[in-house]
């Protein structure tokens, strides 16, 4: 497995007017994330990503694309988790034949399976498989958690290799899950705001989807708490933090419509979310626009031509 990394970038997957997969933007997309270090590994078809909202041969194209703009550069860790397990397994076997170095596999959703029957997706699909997995629960959004004990099952399968908590709906199981996890089980917390506080305990990184518009911050970041500048480490934070509060505005408990705003003023325009989920409102752009032009994220618009 290649190195992925401290800061896995989920890519918004961009979109045209239609509402249809922009495959063309989608590969300059993931190039500029690559280009202006925003990234060092790209997670394709996560939660940031949509994959919800996406087809099966969606999400296998755009395993494709973002592959062929910086697979050579960068490693790619392909959204593979689907309701099923039958469909997560083919999906999988899909990107592995693509050529991604990861597969993160989200919590199965909505059924709401138990412990055991969280773990016997998890084993059969690493059985499947050959590519290294990352877990990843989010218990806001899927209705599962995996346990620590659960996860201290499914650290045991060779080829399952870290896990993305996204922490912010329960802080102290992130704890719980460093003091179970097998030496050398990368935790990766999923939750921006919660960076300084997770890596201080342990963990190997971050799946931060607020790195699209601060990624350089969140290194100045990074490097400072590894470095022991705890001070430094501490301004970074609290230049962070007003950011990824403000994906939260009006009370939304999805980030993507505001993030995607926040990109555009970035310099990247990647069009409006699938609906069901509204483009942010003109309220909530002048909200994120004045958190980001007080920390000078504000740049100039590329101009995307196919």
């Amino acid at each position: 497995m290649r190195e992925i990394g401290q800061i896995l970038t989920p890519m918004v997957t961009p979109f045209n007017a239609k509402g249809e997969v922009d495959f063309a933007r989608a590969g300059k997309y993931a190039k500029w994330l690559c280009e202006t270090g925003r990234a060092d590994s790209i997670i394709v078809s996560g939660t940031t990503g949509e994959f919800p909202s996406l087809t099966f041969e969606e999400r296998a194209r755009l395993f494709e694309i973002v592959m062929e703009a910086v697979g050579s550069k960068l490693p790619v860790i392909a959204g593979t988790g689907c309701a099923s397990t039958d469909e997560t397994i083919r999906l999988t076997k899909a990107a592995e034949r693509i050529g991604v170095d990861v597969a993160m596999i989200v919590a199965p959703f909505y059924c709401k399976p138990d412990q055991e029957g969280i773990y016997n997706h998890y084993k059969t699909v690493a059985k499947a498989t050959s590519l290294p997995i990352m877990l990843y629960n989010i218990p806001l959004f899927t209705g599962v958690n995996i346990e620590p004990g659960t996860l201290a099952r499914l650290a045991k399968i060779n080829n399952v290799v870290a896990i993305k908590e996204e922490s912010g709906i329960n802080p102290l199981q992130t704890t719980r899950y460093l003091m179970t996890a097998p030496k050398g089980f990368r935790l990766y917390v999923g939750d921006d705001t919660m960076v300084l506080p997770i890596l201080a305990q342990g963990g190997a990184g971050v799946v931060s989807g607020g790195a699209q518009i601060c990624g350089a911050d969140l290194r100045k970041l990074i490097d400072a708490l590894i470095a022991g500048d705890i001070a430094t480490a501490q301004e970074f934070h609290r230049r962070t933090f007003p950011l990824f509060e403000s994906f939260y505005q009006n009370g939304r408990i999805n980030p993507i419509p505001i993030l995607k705003a926040g990109i555009k003023l970035a310099g990247f325009d990647v069009g409006e979310p699938r609906s069901p989920l509204m483009p942010a409102t003109p309220s909530e752009v002048k909200g994120i626009r004045a958190v980001m032009a007080e920390r000078s994220y504000i740049g100039k618009l590329r101009t995307v031509r196919k």
